[in-house]
């Protein structure tokens, strides 16, 4: 009788004990946002090293990843995706990084999301998935006929088709396809110019189904919502509930499940692959089977009727075939990728798949010359001859020549024509958007085979060439900008730089000598052509910054726009327009007329939108003249936006003629 009693009592202590187990589970397991992981806060900094990565120098600095774009420090978390996981693991104290609850099976830990074969049957696949690893078996399935089969590769599962088509079409080498778009499961892979097809199984989820989601495009349901849990010892949760070590449980018809040292290990059936289409399918609970239908040996699509077994493109992701009156289409699955800072997601003409392309490198020339190269540096020259600005140094296709005028000053210039030299065409743009081609001056628009000239809306003048240069001219001497497609790299040299990635050898002479920043002068006129006829000034002087007699809390007054959100909007966060500044600040030391600030402006602004920002109209905001506008003769006190923010006794006139330091 004593010992009936105390088993009940010790039943009844065990219940209690799973209750209050269970209880405190639930009590940790608490809704979390998407946003999980921890984000970098402070200040937006500048850089000068563009497009080279950044070592940060902060704890957990692994989990970011930052790079120079634009003059500024770019992170972003480099911590793997949480967004579909229903169990996290709660957060340790030496790592920045949320992470999915892993699984462990037959002693090897194994991250979630991990996918792995059977050694010893390559057909038995699994998959981990926040403590689940769910255990199936591959259904193979052939795309080509018999005679173009070829037996399974070691250590493979499937047998392959000799080359890598489906339904006619190709597919390139390690892309996926759909095989079936009414079976998204039905997946082949191009593997070494052969392709073999396999039914995939969806892993069992955590997440109840109704907190589950199927995208329309996918082969299987996602979690929608994520949980923290506290570790369970030598048990294992599954949903809501827990289990212990060695307990069998049942998720649905199709899957059966144990626990084992804290993972569910589950076995999951694998449907058949149906030859029927979705509205001749029943579901028997666990798989769908197809039922008695009409068979015909033609198929209609669009008006147009398709022998059994013909083929057929719909474009160039998808392509069908007539199964014994049935239409079977399949469709290329687009990765998915992330392109760096100076690359662009296209998607390549005649093809099904975007790509990270390289953007254009472009040189931009502005101001008392102020220049960016291709690969990002800052410097100012305001040599006034003529000069080797950009070239195809490889294959010479083109070269591209800027003249400076000196205007009669003693150190500063401004551009003044550019010269384009493609192959048979000597091509000048001018003041007053004014062009010739091969010494006769044309109306615009002009189209010829090797190139087009057209006025841009904006003001200013755009040259394109089928060689996809491009050159961008404003007409006032103000504002260049060439642009060359990525093919060009490490092809080019003069003034623009060598483009070839890295802003540290932009400094590179004629004679292949690299300069240092305070070599500007000699660098430059390296690429000096044309002798001492092609210069506006009988004598050059060196680039040596002269006594500093400009009053800075002028050139402050003038330049502050460039970081006011009012004026420029968000830019300053994409791009640091701490080089526009200093230019401006040299322009308005060395101003002939009350306007030379709006260079930078409009130099900062071209940049902004190149990179799609959408900018407020600053032109009105700083009461800057339209692009291609002449200023010879404006008076600083004629301009409103200098009334407003300078004061007075600021308004003086300016300084002598200098030429400042190089920017770095």
């Amino acid at each position: 009788m004593a010992k009936g009693i105390q088993r009940d009592q010790q039943q009844s202590h065990n219940m209690i004990t799973i209750l209050t187990l269970i209880l405190l589970v639930i009590i940790q397991m608490q809704v979390v946002s998407a946003g999980v992981g921890d984000g970098l806060m402070g200040h937006i900094e500048s850089c000068s090293n563009e497009g080279e990565e950044i070592q940060l120098a902060i704890k957990n600095s692994k989990c970011f990843k930052c790079s120079c774009q634009n003059g500024l420090v770019n992170c972003y978390s480099s911590c793997p995706s949480t967004d579909d996981c229903f169990l996290l693991d709660s957060k340790s104290g030496d790592t920045c990084c949320r992470r999915c609850k892993g699984c462990t099976f037959r002693g090897v830990p194994y991250e979630s999301g991990a996918e792995w074969t059977d050694p010893e049957d390559p057909c038995k696949t699994y998959k981990c998935i926040a403590s689940v690893v769910t255990e199936t078996i591959q259904k193979c399935y052939s795309q080509c006929d018999d005679n173009q089969m070829m037996p399974p590769r070691p250590g493979e599962c499937c047998p392959t088709c000799q080359s890598c088509k489906i339904n006619g079409q190709t597919v390139a080498e390690g892309q996926e396809v759909v095989a079936s778009i009414d079976d998204r499961c039905l997946v082949c892979q191009c593997n070494e110019n052969k392709l073999s097809c396999a039914k995939k199984t969806c892993p069992i989820l955590q997440c109840p189904k109704t907190k589950q989601k199927q995208h329309p495009n996918e082969c299987c349901p996602r979690c929608t919502e994520q949980r923290e849990f506290v570790p369970v010892i030598g048990k294992c949760i599954f949903n809501k509930d827990v289990y212990y070590d060695k307990t069998q449980f049942t998720p649905d018809r199709c899957t059966n499940c144990t626990c084992l040292n804290g993972t569910s290990i589950c076995q999951r059936a694998t449907c058949p692959i149906l030859e029927c289409s979705p509205e001749f399918q029943e579901d028997d609970g666990c798989c769908p089977r197809c039922v008695v239908a009409e068979v015909r040996s033609e198929c209609t699509h669009q008006g147009i009727t398709y022998a059994n077994n013909e083929t057929w493109n719909m474009g160039p992701c998808r392509s069908c075939r007539c199964n014994g009156g049935t239409i079977r289409c399949s469709e290329m699955r687009c990765p998915q990728v992330k392109c760096r800072g100076n690359e662009e997601l296209k998607v390549p003409p005649g093809e099904c798949c975007p790509k990270c392309l390289e953007t254009a490198g472009t040189c931009t020339v502005f101001g008392d010359p102020h220049f960016k190269t291709f690969d990002g540096k800052f410097f100012s020259f305001q040599g006034s001859c003529k000069y080797l600005l950009a070239a195809d140094c490889l294959t010479h296709n083109f070269s591209i020549r800027l003249t400076n005028d000196g205007r009669g000053t003693k150190r500063s210039s401004w551009p003044k024509t550019v010269t384009l030299k493609l192959g048979n065409l000597r091509i000048n743009l001018g003041q007053k958007l004014r062009v010739k081609v091969n010494g006769t001056r044309v109306l615009l628009p002009y189209v010829n085979d090797a190139v087009t000239i057209e006025r841009l809306p904006e003001g200013g003048i755009m040259l394109r060439s089928k060689l996809g240069l491009a050159i961008e001219w404003d007409g006032s001497n103000n504002f260049l900008q060439i642009s060359v497609p990525a093919h060009y790299k490490h092809r080019l040299c003069g003034l623009c730089g060598n483009y070839n990635g890295s802003v540290r050898d932009d400094l590179t002479g004629r004679d292949g000598r690299q300069h240092g920043d305070n070599e500007v002068w000699h660098f430059a006129n390296s690429w000096k052509v044309g002798g001492l006829k092609s210069c506006s000034r009988p004598r050059e002087h060196r680039n040596v910054a002269a006594t500093p007699t400009c009053n800075k809390r002028k050139s402050s007054f003038y330049c502050r726009p460039l970081r006011q959100s009012s004026v420029f909007g968000k830019c300053d966060n994409r791009v640091s327009p701490d080089n526009y500044i200093e230019s401006c600040r040299m322009d308005v030391c060395e101003c002939p007329s009350g306007n030379c600030h709006c260079d930078s402006f409009a130099a900062y602004a071209h940049e902004c939108r190149r990179l799609g920002i959408k900018l407020p109209d600053w032109r009105t905001d700083t009461n800057c003249p339209a692009a291609g506008g002449w200023r010879r003769n404006n008076q600083l006190l004629d301009n409103e936006f200098i009334k407003k923010h300078v004061p007075h006794s600021l308004l003086q006139p300016r300084a002598p003629d200098r030429t400042p330091p190089p920017l770095h």
